[in-house]
C-alpha cells in the first residue's frame, strides 16, 4: 500500500462523508460553503438544512471537504424488463465489422417498441490507442471516457459531404462482418483512417467548447495520454521517465507541442458523447462499471498516486472456479483514496452515470472489500483488504440522486455476511441469477435485478445442449461437472420439460419463470434471445477462447424478427405485478 513503517497510521484525510439530516460531529469549528455559494456557521456539529452536495468547510488550519449524500439510491420508476446487450457483438448490415452507437440506437428503439424501459450494454470504456486492441471491456484503459470503435461514421458530422472518400472504408468495414470472429484491429485501422479524414475538415462548434469546459483538466489528461500512447506505445510505465507522469514539465511541453492531435482526442470524446445521448433517447440505458483499470492505462498514469500497483485484484478459489482468479486490475489503497477526498472514485461514478438512468455495479462486493494478489503470486496467495463502504455507498447515492439513476449491485460469487443487508438498506439492487439461486424466480427480493444468466456463465442452449461443458473439457478448465449437472437438473425441473426438448422451448420456459420474478428489473440476454451456445467470456482463459470477440450470428435486422426474440419479449413485457409482502427481503 506504499505505507511508511515509521506512520503510525494512514494520514488524515481532508474529507467527511455524512447522511443528510444528521447532526453528524464534526469536531471543527469555521463556515461551511455550499455548493450553491451559500455559507453556514459551523460550531463542530453539521448545520441544519445543508443539502446533499459537495461542501467545503473552512477552518483556521485549512480546509475539510464535506460530502453530504442521501440516506439511499433513487429506484427504477417501477417494475419493467430490458434486454442486456454486447454492443460489440449486435452488428447490423452497416456495421464496420463491430456493432456501434447507431447500432445501439437502434435496438433501443426496437426494444422500446416491444415494451423496453432499460437497455443494459456491456461496459463502453476506452482502451488504450493503437494496435493490438483490448478486447475486454472489462479491462479498460480509462472509465471515464469511451471507445472510438463504437462510433458510427456515418453518424458524425461532415460524413454526408465526406461521402465519396468514405465509401471504400465503409465497403472494407462491412466486409468485416462475414464471419463471427470481431477482428478489433482491422476496425481500429479503418476506423482511424476514416475519423482523420473527417477531424481534418472539422471547422469547430460551440457544443465541443462547452464539453470541453465541462469535462476539464480530466479530458484534457486523457487525451494527452492517448497521444503520448501513439508516439511511445501502450503502457506508460513503458514511455520515457519523463512522460510517465501528467504532471511533469515534459508532458505539459508534449501537450503543447502536440494541441492539434490531443484536440483531435478530445474532439472523439465529444463525438461519442453525442451519440451515447442519441441511443439513451431510444431506450433509457444502463451502464455498465468495470471494478477497475488498465494498470498501463490512462487512469492508472492519472492516478498513479492512489493505486497499488505491486498488487492485481481477483477472487479467491471457489466450487467453479477452483484455481481462483485475477482479473490483473490494481486496486485503489483504500488510505490514498480518502486522502485523495475521494475524487477518482467520483469521477468514475460521475462519467458511469452520463446519459445512464441505471448503473450496474460489477463486483460490488468491492466497496466493501477486495480480494488483493500481491504481483507474482497465485490467487490463492491472496487476500481481503477493507473499503470504506459507507462513505462510497454514500457517494453512489449522491451521484445517482443527480442522475435521476438506479444502481445494481453484482453481488454473485463470495459475498460476505452483511453485504446485501447493507446494499439493500441503500436501496442498491441484488443480482440475482437464476444459475445460482436454489428456489424460483417468484422468490427473488423485490429490490433486485432478475436474471437467468450472465456473460461469464453458460447460456441456456450451452448448458442445455452440454456444448459449453464441452468447450471447457477441451479448454482444460477442470470445471466443476457436478455442480453443472446440478444447473441443468434444476432448470428442468423448473421448466418442466423433456430431457429431449429443444433449447428455444427451454429458453421460452425459463423467460415464462422470469417473467414471475418479484425483482423490480429483469434482463434478457441477446444470446439467448437466438439460442446461442457459446457464452461471451469464458472465466480462465485469454486467448484459447475467443472471450468478448462473438458477434451475435445474425444482423440487428434479422434479430428483430426472429420468433424467439419476440417471444421473450411478449413474455417479459406480460409480467404480472408483484405479490404484496408483509417485509421486504434481501435473502
Amino acid at each position: 500500500m506504499g505505507a511508511d513503517a515509521s506512520e503510525s497510521g494512514p494520514p488524515t484525510a481532508p474529507v467527511r462523508v455524512l447522511r443528510a439530516g444528521s447532526r453528524a460531529r464534526l469536531g471543527l469549528e469555521g463556515e461551511l460553503q455550499l455548493e450553491d455559494g451559500r455559507v453556514k456557521p459551523v460550531r463542530g456539529t453539521l448545520p441544519a438544512g445543508v443539502p446533499p452536495g459537495y461542501h467545503t468547510l473552512r477552518t483556521r488550519t485549512g480546509e475539510t471537504s464535506v460530502i453530504v449524500t442521501p440516506a439511499a439510491c433513487p429506484q427504477p420508476p417501477g417494475r419493467t424488463w430490458g434486454w442486456a446487450a454486447q454492443l460489440y457483438a449486435t452488428r447490423s448490415a452497416a456495421s464496420w465489422g463491430i456493432g456501434d452507437l447507431g447500432d445501439l440506437r437502434r435496438l433501443g428503439a426496437w426494444s422500446f417498441r416491444l415494451g423496453a424501459r432499460i437497455l443494459l450494454v456491456n461496459p463502453l470504456s476506452a482502451p488504450i490507442p493503437g494496435v493490438p486492441q483490448q478486447p475486454s471491456p472489462y479491462y479498460p484503459s480509462s472509465r471515464r471516457f469511451r471507445n472510438p470503435l463504437y462510433l458510427n461514421i456515418a453518424d458524425m458530422p461532415g460524413a454526408r459531404e465526406a461521402g465519396l472518400d468514405l465509401e471504400p472504408l465503409a465497403r472494407a468495414g462491412q466486409d468485416l462482418n462475414v464471419g463471427r470472429r470481431i477482428d478489433r484491429d482491422a476496425v481500429f485501422r479503418l476506423k482511424s483512417r476514416a475519423l482523420d479524414l473527417l477531424w481534418s475538415r472539422f471547422a469547430g462548434d460551440a457544443e465541443l467548447d462547452e464539453y470541453r469546459r465541462r469535462e476539464g483538466r480530466a479530458l484534457e489528461e486523457y487525451a494527452t495520454f492517448c497521444v503520448l500512447a501513439e508516439h511511445h506505445g501502450g503502457g506508460f510505465t513503458r514511455w520515457p521517465a519523463e512522460y510517465r507522469r501528467p504532471d511533469s514539465p515534459a508532458v505539459a511541453e508534449f501537450r503543447r507541442a502536440q494541441r492539434q492531435r490531443v484536440d483531435f482526442h478530445a474532439w472523439l470524446q465529444w463525438q461519442l458523447d453525442r451519440q451515447v445521448a442519441g441511443a439513451a433517447a431510444a431506450c433509457p440505458l444502463m451502464q455498465d462499471l468495470p471494478i477497475g483499470v488498465d494498470p498501463e492505462g490512462a487512469d492508472a498514469w492519472a492516478w498513479q498516486d492512489t493505486l497499488a500497483l505491486g498488487a492485481t485484484v481477483g477472487a479467491p478459489p471457489d466450487r467453479y472456479v477452483a484455481a481462483g482468479q485475477n482479473w490483473l486490475l490494481p486496486p485503489f489503497a483504500p488510505h490514498r483514496l480518502r486522502a485523495a477526498g475521494y475524487r477518482p472514485f467520483i469521477e468514475t461514478i460521475r462519467a458511469a452515470l452520463r446519459h445512464a438512468r441505471g448503473l450496474r455495479i460489477d463486483h460490488v462486493m468491492g466497496l466493501f472489500r477486495l480480494f488483493w494478489i500481491p504481483s507474482g503470486l497465485a490467487p490463492a496467495a491472496g487476500g481481503y483488504v477493507r473499503y470504506p463502504a459507507d462513505d462510497l455507498l454514500g457517494i453512489v447515492a449522491l451521484e445517482c440522486m443527480r442522475a435521476g439513476a438506479f444502481v445494481v449491485g453484482e453481488d454473485l460469487g463470495t459475498v460476505e455476511d452483511g453485504v446485501r443487508e447493507t446494499l439493500a438498506q441503500r436501496r442498491v439492487l441484488s443480482y440475482r441469477c437464476l444459475w445460482f439461486e436454489a428456489g424460483l424466480p417468484k422468490a427473488f427480493p423485490r429490490l433486485s435485478l432478475g436474471a437467468i444468466t450472465t456473460h461469464d456463465l453458460p447460456t441456456i442452449a450451452g448448458l442445455w445442449n452440454g456444448s459449453d461443458l464441452d468447450a471447457q473439457r477441451k479448454l482444460g478448465l477442470n470445471p466443476n461437472e457436478e455442480a453443472l449437472g446440478d444447473i441443468r437438473h434444476r432448470l428442468r425441473r423448473m421448466t418442466r420439460v423433456r430431457a429431449d426438448a429443444p433449447a428455444e422451448r427451454v429458453i421460452e420456459r425459463a423467460h415464462d419463470l422470469l417473467a414471475d420474478a418479484r425483482s423490480v428489473v429483469v434482463t434478457a440476454t441477446l444470446d439467448d434471445a437466438l439460442a446461442v451456445s457459446e457464452r461471451p467470456n469464458m472465466p480462465g482463459t485469454v486467448n484459447e477462447w475467443p472471450n468478448w470477440a462473438l458477434a451475435l450470428p445474425v444482423p440487428l435486422e434479422d434479430l428483430e424478427r426472429r420468433p424467439l426474440a419476440l417471444s421473450i419479449a411478449r413474455r417479459l413485457a406480460a409480467r404480472r405485478p408483484a405479490r404484496a409482502v408483509k417485509k421486504e427481503s434481501s435473502s
